[in-house]
C-alpha cells in the first residue's frame, strides 16, 4: 500500500531542497518566508473578493511556494526552531481563513450564490479540523500525517478552482464541494488512524 505521507515528503524534497540551498545564500530567514506567504495569501483574498479569480488563483500558488520552502530553508540553514514551526502552523491557518474569507466576501459583495457561502464555511471547518487533528495527535505523541487531502492538495485545488472560475462560475462551487468532502474524509482517516494506534 502506498504511503501518501512519505510520497508527499519525497516529492516535496526533490523540488524544495535545491531551492532552499539557493535561498540559504541570500540571507532570507525561514520566518521571513512564512510571513511573506501569509501576506501573499491576504493579497490573494483581496483579488478574489474583487472577482479577479485567475490572478487570485495564481497568487495562491505563489503563497503555497513560500509555505513549501520555509521548512526546507530552516533545515538547510540550521535554523529549525519550535517557534518557527509554531508560527508556520499559525499563519497557515490564517492564510486559509483569509482566502476563504475572500471567497465569502465575493459572494456577499456581488450577491451571488446560495449554497456557496455554506460550502465555503464547510471548506474552512474541514481544513481546520484536518490540521487540528494532526496537531492534537502529535501533542499526545502520535504521528498523524495520514489522509488523502492535506494542505498541499487543498492549495492546488483551491488555485485550480479559482482559475477555472474566471470563465466558469460553477468551477468555484465544485472546488469548494470537493475540498469540503475530501477534507472531512481526511478527518475520518485521521480519527481511525489514532484509534488503531491506541489499540496496538
Amino acid at each position: 500500500m502506498i504511503d501518501l505521507a512519505e510520497t508527499r515528503h519525497k516529492l516535496a524534497e526533490r523540488f524544495t531542497t535545491p531551492a532552499a540551498r539557493i535561498l540559504a545564500k541570500t540571507g532570507v530567514t525561514p520566518n521571513m518566508l512564512t510571513v511573506m506567504g501569509f501576506l501573499v495569501s491576504i493579497a490573494a483574498a483581496v483579488l478574489i473578493a474583487k472577482e479577479y479569480f485567475l490572478a487570485g488563483g495564481l497568487v495562491i500558488l505563489l503563497a503555497g511556494a513560500f509555505d513549501l520552502l520555509d521548512g526546507p530553508l530552516a533545515r538547510a540553514t540550521g535554523k529549525t526552531t519550535r517557534f518557527g514551526a509554531f508560527l508556520d502552523s499559525t499563519l497557515d491557518r490564517l492564510s486559509e481563513a483569509a482566502v476563504i474569507g475572500g471567497i465569502l466576501a465575493y459572494y456577499t459583495f456581488f450577491e451571488k450564490g446560495t449554497w456557496e457561502p455554506l460550502l465555503a464555511y464547510g471548506c474552512f471547518v474541514g481544513s481546520v479540523m484536518v490540521s487540528y487533528l494532526r496537531a492534537r495527535a502529535e501533542g499526545l505523541g502520535v504521528k498523524c500525517e495520514v489522509g488523502i487531502f492535506t494542505r498541499a492538495e487543498r492549495v492546488v485545488f483551491m488555485s485550480a478552482g479559482l482559475m477555472f472560475g474566471q470563465w466558469f462560475d460553477l468551477a468555484i462551487s465544485v472546488m469548494l464541494g470537493i475540498i469540503t468532502a475530501l477534507a472531512f474524509v481526511t478527518v475520518i482517516q485521521r480519527l481511525i488512524h489514532v484509534r488503531r494506534l491506541e489499540k496496538t
